[in-house]
């Protein structure tokens, strides 16, 4: 069995345009370990948000492998890879993704009710006190700040006990004293829940906090650090 909780081999991209075909990744291949956090960089149209998409199991390559957990993405249909994601997989957005009719608490409490936890109420209200919100359970997403919605947004990402947690441009949104918080928080969780994280981002403050980073330019990886 394979030592690796994520891995891709010869990935491309590919999709029609009104000048042909064009290629959004081009033949790249990564593995990371259990625990592990990469950064991915690069300028807008690289290929940054195709290639986290792909590695989640959201999209299927148009050439080459996935392996995340075990499972190999690119052989399962759509309904089979939302198992996949349903189990092993957390998303943090720049955009939040918080449902409005839904107050912090059962945001955060979705995730768990879909697995059948009975303690579904009290793991959410465990994790919003540990991201700093336990006195804004009952709060709606329009009575929240950005940073908040964020830290609820974490707070769900990890309520299920991911293996691998996506992050698209997690602190994109918000202001830079509030965005260098929820750096801390989500490396702070991260390195508590021994998930591997796997994040997209313009700021490259917050990707060297990884243990790795790989630079993408027109859907190719053309550069590499570990840190």
């Amino acid at each position: 069995m394979s030592s690796h909780i994520l891995s891709a081999r010869n990935l491309s991209k590919v999709v029609p345009s009104a000048e042909g075909q064009l290629t959004i990744l081009d033949d790249l291949s990564l593995q990371l370990a259990a625990g592990d956090s990469l950064a991915i960089v690069g300028s807008s149209g690289s290929g940054k948000s195709t290639l986290l998409g792909l590695l989640a199991g959201l999209d299927l390559p148009s050439s080459g492998s996935i392996d995340l957990a075990g499972h190999d993405l690119a052989s399962l249909d759509e309904d089979q890879r939302a198992r996949v994601r349903a189990e092993h997989v957390g998303f943090v957005f720049q955009s939040f993704q918080l449902l409005d009719s839904l107050n912090a608490l059962e945001n955060v409490m979705l995730p768990l009710e879909l697995e059948g936890r009975a303690d579904a109420r009290q793991q959410a209200a465990e994790l919003l006190d540990r991201v700093g919100l336990g006195q804004r359970l009952s709060h709606y997403p329009r009575q929240l700040s950005g940073g908040e919605q964020q830290r609820v947004a974490i707070a769900r990402a990890f309520a299920a006990q991911p293996d691998v947690l996506f992050a698209d441009e997690p602190t994109g949104n918000l202001d830079s004293h509030t965005g260098a918080h929820i750096s801390d928080l989500l490396f702070e969780l991260n390195k508590e829940r021994g998930a591997t994280l796997v994040l997209v981002t313009h700021d490259e403050h917050l990707a060297q906090r990884c243990n790795r980073l790989i630079r993408l330019e027109g859907g190719q990886l053309v550069g590499q650090q570990a840190y």
